[in-house]
C-alpha cells in the first residue's frame, strides 16, 4: 500500500522539476527574442488539452498516477523539442 503512494510522490516531484525546466526554457527564449507566436499559442492550447485529457482519465475511472504519467510524457516531449536548435526564420 505504501509503495504506490511513494511512486506517485516521486513522479509528481519529477513532474514539478521537469515542468520548471520547460517554463525556464520558454521564458528564456522569450526574453532573448527567440520565442514565436506559434510557441505562445501552443503553450496555451496544451494546457487546455491536458486538462481535458486528465478530466477524461479521471472520469473513466483512471488514477491520479495515470494522469501524472501522462503529464510527464508531454512535459518531457516539450523539453526535448525546446532543446533543439531553433531555425532562424527569414
Amino acid at each position: 500500500m505504501f509503495i504506490p503512494w511513494m511512486k506517485l510522490a516521486t513522479d509528481t516531484t519529477m513532474l514539478a522539476f521537469e515542468a520548471q525546466t520547460v517554463i525556464w526554457t520558454r521564458l528564456s527564449q522569450a526574453a532573448l527574442g527567440q520565442g514565436s507566436p506559434a510557441e505562445n499559442l501552443l503553450m496555451v492550447t496544451e494546457k487546455v488539452t491536458a486538462f481535458a485529457e486528465a478530466a477524461a482519465v479521471i472520469a473513466a475511472g483512471g488514477s491520479a498516477h495515470k494522469v501524472v504519467k501522462g503529464y510527464r510524457r508531454k512535459v518531457r516531449a516539450n523539453a526535448k523539442r525546446l532543446r533543439r536548435p531553433q531555425r532562424l526564420s527569414r
